[in-house]
């Protein structure tokens, strides 16, 4: 079991992150090398030998391999990234890069994505330098820059250029899963991520004749365009359930003694109350926009306005939302891919999958563990190409009031140090013996 040393130090490791700047504001500005030399060292200290890689400069990735005892175990790869989303200072409670301890809490920007977890995955690995512990199957452990952004100088880089380095791991563990969820009526839920939506992320580019704005102007493209912004804004999608959401489901309904009628999906997911917040984003395709670019003078209609949409898509779901783009786009605006990457699923009823229920189980025998499948994405789509699993198993015990999804990105982002204490300890059980 993970010792005191451990508790210790994964609640300093997350404030020491946390302290190190690494805003990612997309286009390349961020700078993970702080955090990653952090990182390396303290894997350093536990006798492990990291190799720090960059794509561009100060882009910076850190990966270690941890041998295991049984050399015929497929190897298991665990991940984190070292950048954050931007934070407004002056919106928040405390500076968002203060790493400040207060009241049993650790405040900043990274405190839940994803610093907590590097910081746990450290502490762990220290533990067994400090016990002697050896994991069954071999361990490698990878900080990755630009998660937040394109991934190209983070796991997309390693993936492509570094297959190497993950030689024989068949699965992957990270970010958004294991967290407690309460319900509003005394029951904990600890959803483990075992699929994740695919990203398309769009641009749509109205073209039409330029002119004063003045005069009649029957092939405006602002025109043009909001109308096809419109449809996509407004268009219902419709149901697809995915085996992982199938089973995510299947046992919310089973949890509340409901039946469980999947011909009637929206009206199964009314009678799971604060539940169905697990579940509603991933039964459908989405896409939504997000930013538009037209003009450059009041009276003046331009030839050219640009949209951006941010559209998601389940396993399987690609070639419908292709079609359905191409349909509500219409003739007047073509669009493409500004960045896309793999919808991904995993099984749930997998050995990995049963030890890292048996895990948080162990330490919360009250929780609820069921599947879910992510309505967004996180590095484990380009770990995927090395043919890689990717489960979401980042354990944190949370108090009921603390809202884990809504902290994602925003402000006051924060974690409890004894939700980091669980996190370890779980983690160390579920690593020893995946």
């Amino acid at each position: 079991m993970a010792d005191q040393q451990a508790l210790d130090e994964v609640v300093r490791f997350t404030s020491d992150l946390i302290r190190i700047d690494t805003t990612n504001r997309g286009g390349g500005d961020c700078r993970e090398r702080p955090a990653a030399e952090y990182a390396a060292e303290q894997l350093a200290g536990a006798g492990l030998e990291p190799l720090m890689l960059e794509r561009t400069e100060g882009r910076t990735n850190v990966v270690a391999r941890i041998e295991g005892s049984d050399p015929s175990a497929d190897a298991l790869l665990v991940h984190g990234h070292l950048d954050v989303v931007p934070a407004e200072a002056a919106d928040w409670s405390v500076h968002p890069f203060s790493g400040e301890i207060r009241d049993g809490v650790v405040w900043g920007r990274g405190a839940v994505d994803m610093k907590n977890m590097d910081a746990m995955i450290l502490a762990v690995v220290r533990s067994w330098a400090r016990q002697g512990v050896r994991p069954r199957r071999d361990l490698v452990i990878a900080f990755t820059a630009d998660e937040e952004a394109s991934a190209e100088d983070g796991s997309g880089f390693l993936a492509d250029e570094h297959p190497e380095l993950f030689e024989g791991c068949t699965e992957g563990i990270s970010e958004s899963g294991a967290f407690t969820f309460h319900d509003g009526a005394g029951r904990e839920i600890y959803p483990i991520a075992a699929g994740e939506r695919g990203t398309g992320w769009l641009k749509l580019t109205a073209r039409g004749r330029a002119g004063h704005g003045s005069k009649v102007n029957k092939e405006n493209a602002v025109t043009r365009l909001a109308a096809a912004v419109t449809r996509i804004g407004e268009h219902e999608w419709p149901l697809r359930l995915t085996p992982t959401v199938r089973a995510a489901l299947t046992e919310l309904a089973a949890l509340y003694g409901i039946a469980t009628d999947l011909t009637d999906v929206d009206a199964l997911l009314e009678k799971l109350g604060p539940a169905a917040k697990l579940v509603e984003a991933t039964v459908r395709n989405s896409a939504n926009p997000t930013m538009l670019e037209a003009g450059y003078k009041l009276n003046v209609i331009p030839g050219e306005a640009v949209a951006y949409v941010d559209g998601r898509y389940l396993p399987g779901g690609e070639d419908e939302f292709r079609t359905t783009l191409d349909l509500l786009t219409g003739p007047d605006v073509d669009w493409e891919f500004s960045h896309r990457e793999v919808a991904l699923q995993a099984p749930v009823d997998s050995p990995t999958y049963a030890n890292m229920r048996a895990a948080v189980e162990e330490f919360a025998p009250e929780g609820h563990v069921v599947p879910y499948c992510m309505s967004g994405g996180t590095d484990a789509k380009q770990f995927s190409r090395l043919g890689i699993t990717g489960y979401g198993f980042a354990p944190l015990k949370l108090p009921e009031g603390f809202d884990y999804q809504a902290l994602f990105h925003g402000v006051d982002e924060r974690v409890p140090v004894e939700a980091l204490h669980f996190g370890v300890r779980v983690l160390d059980r579920f690593l020893r013996t995946a």
